[in-house]
């Protein structure tokens, strides 16, 4: 699929990577990598030993980027053989190998946003209830409701309408290119500690900033009732795996 967006990554406040013919390829069902005409990257390409086996795009051959004193290892490949005509002049970028992505002149975070992912972020005046085994976490009644593409309404309340005595905080972090950088909190519930419930992004990115400083908790793990109706806990992704 191609991407309309003009794409630069920097390595050491230099512009490495600048395309404007990006190529999106869906390697997970979440969002997509970046694959880049080779003549778009100016770094110097080295032939390591490892390679990397696809079922759908073949066998891609690793190289380290060499960007002026630096070395990136393992930092591209290739799938010159691949059976997708497409891919064979492409390169594959690993994402972290890099200090910074930008679309436009908009830095993005984390991983390549997906095209088909889309954030609202909605004050409300409905009634939300949030339980665990029979304990009452949080009552508001002006939620603010996020809707992500493929992810259950997330209800996001201001800290005065939680039970904050029931919180600890944590040390555990976790980064999505549509929202930001959330920390998380224990939730204390009838003597038993549930690791984190909930989690709040104190400053977001710009598309999620009704969101920043309330608090939300997990669909998956928690009793919601909205204007009364309880509502299903959902199965996601994050029903065992927790980080939203």
């Amino acid at each position: 699929m191609n991407n309309p967006k003009w794409i630069r990554g920097t390595v050491g406040g230099r512009t490495v990577v600048d395309s404007r013919a990006v190529r999106l390829v869906w390697e997970n069902p979440y969002f997509p990598a970046w694959y880049f005409p080779i003549d778009d990257i100016d770094a110097e390409f080295h032939e390591t030993d490892k390679v990397i086996e696809s079922p759908t795009r073949g066998v891609a051959q690793c190289y380290d980027l060499v960007v002026g004193s630096v070395r990136l290892t393992d930092a591209a490949w290739r799938f010159t053989n691949s059976d997708h005509d497409e891919l064979r002049d492409l390169v594959r970028i690993e994402w972290s190998s890099f200090d910074a992505w930008f679309e436009e002149e908009e830095e993005v975070f984390v991983h390549p946003r997906s095209p088909e992912a889309r954030i609202d972020a909605l004050p409300s005046s409905r009634e939300v209830r949030v339980t665990l085994d029979g304990v009452e976490l949080a009552h508001s009644n002006r939620p603010t409701l996020l809707f992500e593409t493929g992810l259950p309404v997330r209800y996001y309340l201001p800290k005065s309408d939680v039970r904050l005595e029931l919180l600890t905080p944590n040390t555990t972090e976790s980064a999505c290119p549509y929202k930001g950088w959330a920390r998380y909190w224990n939730v204390l519930v009838n003597g038993t500690s549930h690791p984190d419930l909930a989690w709040s992004y104190k400053t977001t990115l710009p598309e999620s900033r009704p969101i920043a400083g309330l608090v939300c908790f997990y669909n998956e793990h928690v009793d919601i009732e909205v204007d009364g109706v309880h509502q299903q806990r959902p199965t996601t992704p994050f029903t065992d795996d927790k980080f939203a």
